[in-house]
Order: C-alpha cells, then structure tokens, then sequence
C-alpha cells in the first residue's frame, strides 16, 4: 500500500510541478546526502580518538562517588550521537554499573535535537545535548508540564575537537595589530540595532540596544593610522547554527538572532572526496587571506596557521581578558567555553527519580569524570562546577 501511495505522489508531482523543479529537488537531496554522509565519516573516524592523554588533568580533589542508595531499572537515555559514537558512554555506563549492577541503560543517542522532545513524550529519562537548549525546546516542554526541563551539566565541551563542543574562538590576520575583544565590543561587532531579547522564555527589553553601538570599522575598536577607516569584515556560521546561540546569550544579552546585517556566512560541505570540509576551517583560511576579516570560529584552534591569531576575550570593556587555552577553558574563565547538558524532567514538587539521581552524582564525581578523561575528547569538570550541579539534584 504504501509503495502505492509513492508511486501515486510521483505522478502527481510529476504532473504539477516543471521538470526542472523535480531535477533541482533531486539535486538538492543528493547533496544534502552527500553532506550527511561526509559528517558521519568525520564524526566516526574522531569517535575513538584519544586527543587528551590522562595524565593531561588532575582529577585528585574531585568527590568520590558513594552510593546514597542502591537503585534498579533502566535508564533510557536519548540525544547526542557523540556519546555513543564514540566510546564514553559506554565508559560512563560500565563504570557505573560497577556500584549499580542492577540498573541496565537503554540508549537512542543518534541527534541533540531528540533530547527534550523524547523528554515530553515520555520515551526517555536523560536527554543529552551538546548545545544550549532552543526557546522553542523550552516553549513545548513548559506548555507540557507547566514547569522548566533540569540540565545538569555533564562534562565541558573539547578544547580543540570539532563536534565534541570546543569553545567559541575569535580570530583576526597575523597583521592586524588587536589583542583582545570585549563582550560589548563582540556584540557591536557581530550584533546589531534590537529591541530586547529572550531570557529564557521572558522578552527582556533590558537587553535592547540603539545601532549607534554598531561597530563597523577597526577605528571604533581603537586601531588607527591605516586600519582607521578601514571596514570590519565579520565572518561567521549561518544562522541554522547552534554556535550562534552561544554569541547571543553571552555577547548579546539573550536570544535574538539580530546579527550583523552584513555577516559573512559559513556552512559545512563535502569534498569532491567525501570528506567533510568544516565552516570554521573555511573561515580560518579566509581570515589568512584577509587582513581586515574577524571570525568566530568553534574548535578554530585545531586549523590556526601563523598568518591567524587568537584574540583574549574578556566581559568588561577594561578587562581582564582571557586567553583562549585549554585551562583557561576548563576553568571557565576564558568566557566561550561549552557544556554538554544532561536534561531530566523533573516535577520541581517531587525528588528526583532515584536511580537517575545516582547515575548523575556519578557522572559528577571523580570516577564518572576519569571516564571522560578516558574517552579523550570532552574535558573534566571543576570541583566548583561538580558542586555547583549536585545541588541540582537536592
């Protein structure tokens, strides 16, 4: 019936629509596979890469994990395929059972965009996701349930390890004589006129700002004789991006997808070779080439050349700035660093469901974290973050 029904669709599209409309269409879904199909064999061939050696952290003031109580069940577990396309959760799950032996784990890790959906239809018990969570996400969950999704962050996104969540760079050419950038003077950069944005699911008009703040030419950041008047060339990832929410929520005040009118924008591609050519390696080559180009780029470090130079980043326009390294990252004073996000539904009225709360205050203890130094990719938390997330769970 349903190879009917498709061959009964074909004919109608065929009689409705120009051929060349059916070509393009055709077209299109082929390089749309093409893409896709690139990105798996990228992602797969890093999953079991060790890009961080053990001995890189010091894991020794971390709190041990001793079990409150001995917990049973499954444990379903939808959202990111970088767990699971890569060794860690097993690592994670192993690693737990060990204290647990009778809780199992049932896992549909293929795409952050199921996390807080299979959270409101019931099908999961943990969603993970290796981004912020969207205003929509939060819109449907809150309709649903009248009440906010808890996250409880996992582990810090990579240093230099593109789709494991590596940190928001901001890079100029070796020739341009900047150091360091402000949160005011990224928004002036790659911001522009608004007239509020969302914190969370409220519009706060507090987070306007007039388009005098624009910022356009290397004079307004204080560069002189020949950079004076010299344009900004703003580069970045389109807008479909999730990297762009981590510029909107830290630099513009909230979300509200107001950018520069005249952004450069990225996406990924495929290779004539299959392989995946990543946006932030495009636009680190084209900052190369342009002395009057900035980008921001997640992971941009794993492709900077000497012709390309990191600027320190810091939240006040008189600092201090931070520069963008991988303590700096994992401390979190460096301001661009990325999280991955454990999401549970839980009833603010209620306990956390116990065998979840066990499995989270391990993954926030020094053994759930030795498995993520294990894996290579993602970095360890803090002891202060590892604090600050277990009182989630009280």
């Amino acid at each position: 019936m349903k190879t009917v029904r498709c061959f009964a669709l074909a004919a109608f599209l065929a009689s409705v629509l120009p051929l060349s409309v059916l070509a393009q269409k055709s077209q299109a879904d082929s390089d749309a596979s093409t893409l896709q199909a690139a990105r798996a064999k990228s992602v797969l061939r890093k999953g079991h890469e060790v890009h961080y050696p053990p001995d890189r952290f010091d894991l020794s003031d971390l709190p041990h994990y001793k079990p409150d109580v001995q917990v049973s069940g499954t444990i379903r577990q939808w959202g990111s395929n970088y767990l699971t396309d890569s060794p860690l959760a097993s690592y994670l799950e192993t690693s737990f059972q060990k204290f647990q032996p009778n809780v199992k784990f049932s896992d549909n890790l293929r795409t952050s965009e199921h996390a807080i959906s299979s959270l409101i239809f019931g099908i999961a018990d943990v969603g993970i996701m290796g981004r912020q969570i969207m205003w929509d996400e939060r819109l449907a969950f809150q309709r649903e349930f009248d009440y906010q999704p808890t996250g409880i962050i996992g582990m810090t996104g990579s240093y230099d390890v593109s789709g494991w969540n590596p940190p928001i760079g901001f890079y100029v050419n070796a020739k341009n004589p900047l150091a360091h950038l402000s949160m005011s003077q990224i928004d002036g950069i790659f911001g522009d006129f608004r007239t509020g944005a969302y914190d969370g699911l409220i519009w706060n008009e507090n987070a306007a700002r007039s388009a005098d703040k624009n910022i356009r030419t290397w004079g307004q950041l204080g560069l002189t004789g020949e950079w004076e008047n010299k344009p900004i060339h703003a580069l970045g990832y389109n807008l479909e991006f999730h990297f762009t929410e981590e510029i909107e929520t830290r630099a513009f005040g909230g979300v509200t997808s107001k950018f520069n009118g005249g952004l450069i924008e990225y996406s990924n591609a495929a290779n004539p070779d299959g392989t995946l050519k990543i946006a932030g390696q495009t636009m680190i080559e084209d900052v190369a080439k342009d002395p009057y180009a900035i980008a921001y780029v997640a992971g941009g470090e794993l492709w900077k050349t000497p012709t390309v130079k990191t600027l320190a980043i810091g939240y006040k326009d008189s600092g201090p700035f931070e520069e963008l390294t991988m303590g700096n990252v994992r401390n979190r004073t460096y301001p661009f660093y990325a999280d991955v996000f454990f999401w549970i539904n839980r009833d603010p009225k209620k306990p956390v469901d116990p065998k979840l709360r066990e499995y989270l205050r391990f993954i926030l203890s020094r053994e759930g974290q030795e498995q993520i130094v294990r894996d290579g990719k993602y970095l360890p938390l803090t002891k202060a973050v590892i604090e600050q997330e277990r009182k989630k769970l009280d």
